[in-house]
């Protein structure tokens, strides 16, 4: 009896450490239903100085914004959004929303990802 169940515990963290490996590898999924809207925690892109104005980027980059809030969990989603010479609009629920009430309890810090 011992034996099956170090073989279960085993087979069960086996599955696990790949769940959770493919989850922060592929996530956050583009597409607003089921999966997609599952937050990821790889961000990726190359580090910046945001710009001074971020209205010439409407433009430019078409599609959504990837997010990284600062402070645990490390969550990334994805968000529309439109640039302002203040830096981004984002759209979210205007009943307070799990994301939006995240960027106002930690005074909006985090990256953004714009575009490739």
């Amino acid at each position: 009896m011992n034996g099956k169940l170090k073989v279960t515990g085993v087979v069960t963290g086996v599955a696990l450490f790949i769940g959770v490996t493919g989850w922060i590898s592929t996530a956050p999924y583009l597409s607003n239903e089921g999966l997609g809207r599952t937050p990821g925690v790889i961000i990726g892109g190359t580090l910046t100085e945001p710009p001074g104005d971020f209205t010439p980027l409407n433009g430019r980059h078409e599609g959504p914004l990837m997010m990284k809030q600062a402070g645990f969990p490390p969550l990334v989603i994805y968000l529309s959004w439109v640039g302002t010479p203040d830096g981004v609009i984002t759209a979210t629920r205007p009943d307070g929303g799990y994301w939006a009430q995240r960027v106002r309890d930690r005074g909006g810090d985090g990256l953004l990802r714009i575009g490739d």
